[in-house]
């Protein structure tokens, strides 16, 4: 089955119709019929993003359950070291921490697609085996 990790800004960019990538994001999330996956820091970053709207928070977790995205805890120590190495890397890009989770992810889940705003840092950005992962906005 088709995978795609999901980054930060579609999922804040799906909700939020007013959001200039909203019209880019939605039809492209309403139309994919494979598996979505993300992290914790992902969620919790755009929980951060969507909370000035009073109901923006329950409108994330409704998305995420309704799409049936699996999330996945990448916050153990060996994985922080794994992030933090990659971060390190990528300074210069730069590259966060819920990028460093979602590049982890996909190599884990032996993914190569991500639905991401971020198409400088994602353009950049390899796993260990040195596998880059394609914008899937881009493929569109």
């Amino acid at each position: 089955m088709r995978t795609w990790v999901v980054d930060i800004g579609p999922l804040v960019a799906y909700l939020d119709a007013g959001d200039p990538a909203h019209s880019e994001v939605a039809p492209r999330w309403d139309a994919f019929t494979g598996r979505l996956a993300s992290t914790s820091a992902v969620i919790t970053e755009a929980m951060h993003f969507v909370a000035p709207n009073r109901e923006g928070p329950r409108h994330l977790a409704s998305l995420v359950a309704a799409s049936a995205m699996d999330v996945y805890d990448l916050t153990r120590p060996p994985e922080l070291h794994e992030a933090a190495a990659l971060m390190e890397k990528y300074t210069d890009t730069p590259m966060d921490f819920a990028d460093a989770t979602l590049v982890l992810l996909a190599e884990a889940l032996d993914v190569e697609e991500v639905l991401t705003l971020d198409r400088r840092g994602f353009s950049v950005y390899r796993t260990r085996n040195g596998r880059a992962l394609r914008s899937v906005l881009d493929a569109f």
